[in-house]
This record gives C-alpha cells, structure tokens and sequence, in this order.
C-alpha cells in the first residue's frame, strides 16, 4: 500500500514543513529590531550651474555639485540575519512647480564583514542633480539625508532612514563654467 514513492513524498513534504517553521522563526527573532543609526553629513562645498538639458526641449535647467563628508556607525545595524546594506544619500527639496522634489546623490553597498564605521570625507556626489527648471537657483532648504534598506538573509526589506539629516542653502548665482 505505501510505496516507495509515496513514503519519499512524505519525508519531503514534513521536511519542508520543518523548514518552514525553523525559517519563520528566524525572521521574528530579528523582525522587530531597531536599525536605525545616528549619522553626521556636513557639505563642504555646494556649485551650481546652469547647463543645456538635452532630454527635452532645448531649454536650460539647473545642475548642482554637492561636495559632502559623512560620519555614521552602522555595527548595531548587522545582525546574523544582515546579508547587505544599501546606503543611499538622497537630496529633497520643493520647488514652485512640484511639492516634492527627491534626488538620490550617492550609493553604495556595505556587506556584512566589511567595516560598518563610515567615515568618508570630500565625497562627491556619484550621480547627476539635475533640476528640471531654475528650483536649486536660490533654493534656502535643500535637505539632505542618509537611508539604508536592509537587506536580509530571510525576512523583510526595512527602510531606515538615519537621524542625521542636514538642510543647505543654494547659491544665489550660476558659476560660470570654462572650456578648455
């Protein structure tokens, strides 16, 4: 009557069953932890210029360097089910024409084992700050913060915004590029 086959399919299926328990009760032992961290961003140096937006109609729209230092320690953050860590600085900002402006500045990825204690000076931003007008121009209250996805071995993606942030005012005035 039990065949082979039918005591293999068995086995199987209360193994799954086992694994399944074992793996949800990995995620609720870290589910509800506290993963956000303190962190210190200072800019150093802020440019603006006004530069030829070739996506659309040849109009002119805003382009912003930020020079910025960052100083967070992210240890308590790593746990035994911690995989990655996306770190991700973003800019955000109201214009005229749009309530909510967000901009992603810079990103990197920290895997468990490599050193949680950021300390980076004179960083500059890795992807363009593009305005889609004349917004950053004179712009008192462009805040910049530091957020982390969480990335787990099993379990949910928290986001988690670090409670360092840092508002800066926008020059007045283009700076005036030169070509060589």
């Amino acid at each position: 009557m039990n065949t082979l086959l039918s005591r293999a399919n068995s086995l199987f299926a209360f193994t799954l069953s086992v694994m399944a328990a074992l793996t949800l009760g990995c995620i609720l032992t870290t589910a509800f932890k506290d993963r956000s961290a303190p962190v210190r961003l200072h800019v150093s140096r802020i440019l603006l210029k006004k530069v030829e937006d070739f996506t659309g109609p040849r109009k002119k729209s805003d382009l912003g360097f930020i020079t910025f230092h960052i100083s967070a320690d992210l240890e308590k953050t790593f746990d035994w089910n911690v995989k990655q860590l996306f770190l991700y600085l973003s800019a955000e900002y109201s214009t005229k024409s749009n309530a909510v402006n967000q901009v992603v500045l810079w990103d990197k990825i920290l895997l468990r084992g490599e050193n949680p204690k950021l300390d980076l000076k004179d960083v500059k931003s890795k992807y363009f700050f593009f305005d889609d007008g004349h917004g950053l121009k004179g712009n008192r209250n462009v805040t910049l913060t530091l957020s982390w996805q969480v990335i787990p071995i099993a379990g949910i993606l928290p986001l988690v915004t670090g409670s360092g942030r840092v508002s800066v005012p926008f020059p007045d005035s283009y700076e005036i590029a030169t070509a060589f």
